[in-house]
């Protein structure tokens, strides 16, 4: 494994840790700002703050500071319930695969959706074998397009609390079940369609160290980082710091690092009782730390 306790040059910050500071929105280009006062060389922002700072603008920033990207948030919610939506999910996605390409990310992280209507609160069935053959159906599609413009797709499989609404593949063993079905091809170094290991979502699985053994270094696109607290507030939005609640990071990138990973560690927590209520610099200064001692 790879020494963390001296610095933090494989640190990563997903930008949704920072998203708000002092419990108000924090715009992504003075979340940018405050990494590089930090030193931190790597970010994976989400589309929505992307959008909200403008792309060209968000692009012409990493360049300028010499970012590295290790990941991008997100595509995916690939079921619908009707054949609108299924194409307004495909011209989604590949606008997000463009945007990807826009800003230099090494992946797309997929989060694929669940049983449609679901996330707003009225879902309009129940059949989640339908909704998973949509996701199939809807990454092979969305490959079609990625692949020949050299953009990976990371399928980041989900705790199952969210199969109904979020996403309905919520162990990486089905994760690489649709790898292994959709992407057959050449044996290149690092495949077009891999899986984004998240810690939060699959920590309590006791086939992790098999199935990441089974993606090894080809499949394992990104490595997202974060705690699971006892108890737990809110499923959604109250991840701990890394060191402050239950899960064996070190022991996960251990087995991820042994098939080679030797990519950026993603932090990525959604706390609004806690770290969106404090300021970003002491959110930041908390990741360097952390990503040290527990990671």
């Amino acid at each position: 494994m790879r020494d963390f306790s001296t610095g933090h040059e494989w640190l990563s910050i997903n930008t949704a840790t920072v998203r708000k500071s002092a419990g108000a929105d924090l715009p992504l280009t003075q979340i940018i700002e405050a990494c590089v006062a930090r030193g931190i060389r790597a970010i994976s922002p989400w589309r929505d703050q992307v959008q909200a700072a403008g792309l060209a603008n968000v692009a012409r920033l990493v360049r300028a500071h010499g970012l590295q990207l290790s990941g991008y948030c997100r595509g995916g919610m690939f079921p619908a319930a009707d054949a609108a939506g299924l194409r307004a999910a495909r011209d989604d996605n590949r606008r997000a695969v463009d945007e990807a390409l826009e800003l230099g990310a090494p992946c797309l992280v997929l989060v694929v959706g669940g049983l449609p209507g679901a996330l707003q609160g009225c879902a309009a069935h129940k059949d989640i074998a339908g909704a998973r053959n949509q996701v199939r159906d809807g990454i092979a599609e969305l490959l079609d397009y990625a692949k020949p413009a050299g953009m990976p797709l990371a399928i980041e499989p989900l705790h199952p609390m969210y199969a109904a609404d979020r996403a309905c593949v919520n162990t990486m063993e089905q994760a690489l079940d649709l790898c292994e079905a959709l992407d057959r091809g050449t044996r290149s170094p690092r495949a077009a369609l891999g899986v984004a290991v998240d810690v939060y979502h699959v920590w309590w699985d006791p086939k992790l160290q098999a199935q990441i053994a089974r993606a090894g270094q080809r499949r394992l696109l990104a490595f997202h980082v974060c705690d699971w607290l006892t108890p737990t507030a809110d499923l959604l939005n109250d991840r701990g710091m890394m060191g402050d609640g239950v899960i064996d990071i070190p022991r996960i990138r251990g087995w991820v690092e042994a098939q080679g990973y030797a990519g950026f560690s993603e932090v990525e927590i959604f706390s609004t009782g806690n770290w969106w209520q404090r300021d970003a610099g002491e959110v930041l200064d908390a990741c360097i730390a952390r990503h040290r001692t527990a990671v």
